[in-house]
């Protein structure tokens, strides 16, 4: 599949700088386990709850993904150069498998403000990856990310929820007999969509990886 060039859609409100993302989306086997397991533990969660209720936001599982950089709101003027970056990253980087195993919170379980699952296989290949796209988008005037890298998949925010804790605790619980891998193909430029809800992921650019 060749690369989709980028497209804003003209049904979407103008914006001179939408907030973007590159990222590796999940198989779509892949997120419907991960649908399935979440599914799992809102049940769980909601037999748990006192009352009042204070909810866990979960993210929007038709989007999932593993994200790579965060641009944040960008010039659309920029955007044909960050999407060639996209593109050279994608044809200098190999397919590989992703795994996901475990679970966590952070910062701590106890005190949830993020729910995620782990990697457990192609942990190293994404830290890659990542690399490999920073140094990539240092020439074309982006700063070049230091911070060390560990990709995790985002499920939920529980800051100051009054389930959190109890979400956390089922969320590691069901991950520990968690299974469920995809071939890591694609390099995509998202835009998020913020606005009624959790957020929404939109493609807006996406590259096959090599092989």
């Amino acid at each position: 599949m060749r690369s989709r060039p980028y497209d804003r859609a003209a049904e979407l409100p103008a914006d001179t700088h939408p907030r973007l993302f590159v990222a590796v989306p999940l198989a779509e086997e892949t997120r419907r386990a991960v649908e399935a397991l979440v599914g799992e533990v809102r049940g769980a969660v909601e037999a748990g709850a006192r009352e009042p209720r204070s909810e866990v936001r979960w993210v929007r599982l038709d989007g999932l993904h593993l994200t790579i950089r965060f641009l944040g709101p960008t010039e659309i003027a920029r955007v044909p150069e960050l999407a060639a970056v996209v593109d050279q990253t994608a044809a200098a980087s190999p397919r590989f498998r992703v795994s996901l195993a475990g679970a966590g919170a952070f910062p701590t379980p106890g005190r949830p403000r993020t729910l995620w699952l782990g990697i457990g296989h192609g942990q190293s290949e994404l830290a890659a990856l990542s690399d490999r796209l920073n140094r990539g988008l240092q020439p074309a005037g982006w700063t070049l990310d230091d911070r060390p890298f560990r990709a995790h998949l985002t499920l939920g925010r529980s800051d100051g929820r009054r389930e959190g804790p109890l979400a956390a605790r089922e969320l590691a619980a069901r991950a520990a007999r968690f299974d469920a891998s995809f071939e890591a193909d694609r390099l995509v430029l998202f835009e998020s969509l913020t606005g009624g809800g959790p957020a929404r992921y939109v493609a807006r650019h996406e590259a096959r990886l090599r092989g």
